[in-house]
């Protein structure tokens, strides 16, 4: 199938770049450029949950919660009450409304009738409340609209702004900037390093045709998704890392397989036929591995989640479309010109493979394979155990930088005027009469933790009460909704408990029980799908063990860091309790990363064994051969997380450090040392599968022939030699005299 596809690229090259390229840039014209506008900050919370529920109740009643969208601090330190600016204030806030009356509702201000309530207790700090029209995403358009004016400048003032809506902003804003740091400098510094893997300017610009491609593409599937499904704004640096980095990973696969054939005497149809046929397939084979991870996400109720898998899936769907279809073609195009503009010399000869570090570390660690196999395995479960120290939140502003200037106001206010926390938690009491919303307005009298009890926001209507008051620790989250929960109601009357706290509370409690569907999904998903690429199924449940393994350290390293505090201050930002769906969703991530790497690896181990070689030759073989090529991939997907890991949001810099830690582990001890170790170990068993895994395997177009030609009497002799003992292995002769096997190993490495 990739081989017909491969001949089909050559035949038509020209036509083929044309119309991808023209499709991709027209989706990107009618749809991409309208992306922004598009995007939503909601989706966190579960759908199903009481929370929610309460939201509903609490909009359909008394309508938004609005009083803690803007909050303007005014800060004098010599006392906010006798400063001389005080008119000047007042002045400003009675004619901010007129100047916005289509965004701003209402202010609640201190400078309207003094009252103490939103002074602070040594008196040097005083703050309005704003209060917006809008609704949904209205809400964080009608703040942006009045932004440049709610910084004015008044001598010997401090203004401050903090509020939930300013905080959205900040963290949207931030984003935004992770994008453009990416173009700015990730994609330069890839060019960069594709110049000194390649060595030379046309071979270099291939990925980068694939990665840029990618870009646009993915931003206008994410903004035809956005027109049908709600996806958060966050969902467009995720797309935008995995999207760039496998791209271009996967444009320097086939650009190295490619040069390879050339180098090999091929003619360039046969050499794209070749690199299609084996690099293509296992390109698209890699992003199905990390598509069906990445679509476990779709399983849990959050639309944060399921938009980020949706916009995932396309990104790595359009990455391995365009490495099979538009750089196939153009290596038929430029042929041997592909090592043009060459910026050093080609060795005349190369390094014998045995000579290089590639082969020589596998073939180390096989020779110690029992104390280099418990020695790593003990290593990478050691890293793991910091996990057991993590702790959940939701967004808020400490995901902002310690300097961010709306993280210092809404610490500020949260500190100075604890009774007016902007996140709640709220009790909604349904079909109340005036005797039982007593007896509950008593028993919610007695929980601890609150910045005051539980006291009606707004007067009852219809029936329908919302008591709320303030947490004042959030670590205390969950005990006060497990409290609020033993609340006895009394009959006919309904309790819902709401507000943020409720909200995060039960979204960590959605995605746990979630979880174990998701990893046994996962888990079958993927050994079935490595079961077809490898033809074993003893090679995909290994694959299986080493990835959970790695990501078990990364996510032990990352709580570490993020929970516990490590590097906090040289990356810039608050240790504390992560987002529980940015945890489900790094976890997908690493799982489809490491899978896509174990396929280039195992896929080169298994065509080196169908040319005949032992399982051990097969093992430094495929790993040599891919040595390289794979730690110049992890490099440039490093390159691009490490642009992401300077985010001003810790979420981001979560996951791309996540994504770093993965690589390295699987570039480095797991790939070079644990994988030839414990196949050395498993030795025939490697190879295990019924006979129709092998026949459905061979119907995929796996183990295909590269070539159109018979094998030669010396190769076909060679291979027999090579097989081992019960998989048709035959005596060589040569008259009377057995052909050594160095010599076997040389006749078969100078005809490949």
């Amino acid at each position: 199938m990739f081989s017909t596809w491969g001949d089909f690229a050559y035949r038509h090259r020209k036509i083929v770049p044309l119309i991808i390229i023209s499709a991709i840039l027209l989706l990107h014209f009618f749809f991409g450029v309208r992306l922004a506008e598009r995007m939503s900050q909601e989706g966190w919370d579960d759908p199903n949950s009481s929370s929610t529920k309460a939201a509903q109740i609490e909009l359909e009643t008394f309508g938004r919660d609005n009083s803690g969208d803007i909050i303007l601090l005014f800060t004098d330190p010599k006392g906010i009450e006798k400063s001389s600016q005080f008119p000047a204030i007042k002045s400003y806030l009675e004619q901010l409304p007129q100047q916005h009356s289509g965004e701003i509702e209402s202010i609640i201000s201190f400078f309207d009738k003094r009252n103490p309530n939103l002074k602070s207790d040594d008196g040097t700090t005083a703050f309005a409340a704003i209060s917006l029209k809008g609704d949904g995403e209205q809400t964080l358009k009608d703040f942006r609209a009045i932004a440049q004016d709610l910084s004015p400048e008044f001598d010997g003032v401090e203004v401050q702004v903090a509020g939930a809506t300013a905080v959205a902003d900040a963290l949207d804003a931030g984003m935004a900037g992770d994008i453009k740091r990416a173009e700015v400098y990730a994609l330069p510094a890839v060019g960069l390093l594709l110049l000194v893997v390649f060595g030379s300017l046309a071979a270099a610009f291939m990925p980068l045709i694939v990665g840029g491609l990618s870009i646009l593409g993915s931003l206008g599937v994410l903004s035809v998704l956005a027109g049908l499904t709600e996806v958060n704004v966050f969902a467009q640096s995720v797309v935008t890392l995995l999207g760039l980095g496998l791209a271009i990973d996967y444009g320097l696969f086939m650009v190295s397989r490619f040069r390879e054939e050339l180098y090999q005497g091929r003619d360039v149809r046969e050499a794209v036929r070749i690199t299609t046929a084996t690099a293509g397939q296992t390109v698209v084979f890699s992003a199905a591995m990390v598509a069906v991870a990445l679509s476990g996400l779709l399983l849990f109720p959050q639309a944060f989640l399921k938009s980020v898998a949706y916009g995932a899936m396309s990104a790595v769907g359009l990455a391995a479309l365009l490495s099979v279809t538009v750089l196939p073609a153009l290596f038929g195009i430029l042929g041997t010109r592909i090592d043009a503009l060459a910026i050093r010399r080609k060795k005349a000869k190369s390094r014998p493979i045995e000579d290089t570090w590639w082969y020589r570390i596998p073939a180390l660690a096989m020779k110690r394979a029992g104390l280099v196999t418990i020695a790593l395995v003990a290593g990478l479960m050691a890293l793991t155990l910091p996990l057991t120290g993590i702790s959940f939140g939701g967004i808020n502003e400490t995901y902002l930088p310690p300097s961010h200037d709306v993280r210092k106001a809404q610490s500020l206010f949260n500190e100075e005027f604890p009774e007016f926390r902007t996140e709640p938690i709220k009790l909604v009491v349904e079909n109340a009469t005036n005797e039982q919303l007593v007896q509950v307005y008593q028993q919610a009298a007695e929980l601890r933790g609150l910045t005051s009890r539980l006291s009606p926001s707004s007067p009852t209507k219809d029936g329908t009460t919302i008591l709320s008051a303030g947490i004042i620790d959030r670590e205390d989250n969950a005990r006060v909704v497990e409290e609020l929960r033993g609340l006895t109601a009394p009959e006919g009357v309904n309790l819902y408990i709401g507000g943020t706290p409720a909200l995060e509370v039960e979204s960590i409690e959605a995605l746990f029980d979630t979880l174990p569907y998701m990893a046994l999904y996962i888990v079958i998903a993927t050994f079935l799908l490595m079961a077809l690429v490898f033809g074993s199924l003893i090679l995909p449940a290994k694959a299986v063990i080493m990835t959970l393994l790695g990501m078990g350290a990364t996510l032990g390293i990352l709580t570490w860091m993020f929970v516990d505090g490590l590097f906090a201050s040289l990356f810039h930002f608050s240790p504390g309790p992560l987002m529980s769906p940015v945890l489900v969703l790094i976890m997908a991530i690493v799982y489809g990363l490491s899978t896509d790497y174990e396929v280039f690896l195992v896929s080169r181990m298994v065509e080196a064994r169908n040319k005949g070689m032992s399982t051990d030759e097969a093992i430094k073989y495929g790993t040599a051969h891919t040595g390289g090529i794979i730690t110049a991939a992890a490099l440039i997907m490093i390159v691009v997380c490490g642009a992401f890991g300077f985010s001003d949001i810790i979420m981001m810099k979560y996951i791309a450090f996540g994504m770093i830690f993965a690589l390295l582990f699987d570039a480095t001890v797991i790939r070079m040392l644990l994988v030839p170790a414990v196949m050395h170990l498993l030795k025939e068993d490697n190879w295990w599968a019924p006979r129709f895994i092998k026949r459905a395997s061979q119907a995929l177009g796996h183990n295909e022939s590269t070539t159109h030609s018979h094998p030669t009497a010396s190769q076909h002799t060679a291979a027999m030699a090579l097989a081992p003992a019960g998989h048709g292995r035959r005596s060589v002769e040569a008259g009377d005299d057995r052909i050594p096997f160095s010599e076997l190993m040389k006749r078969l490495k100078e005809e490949d």
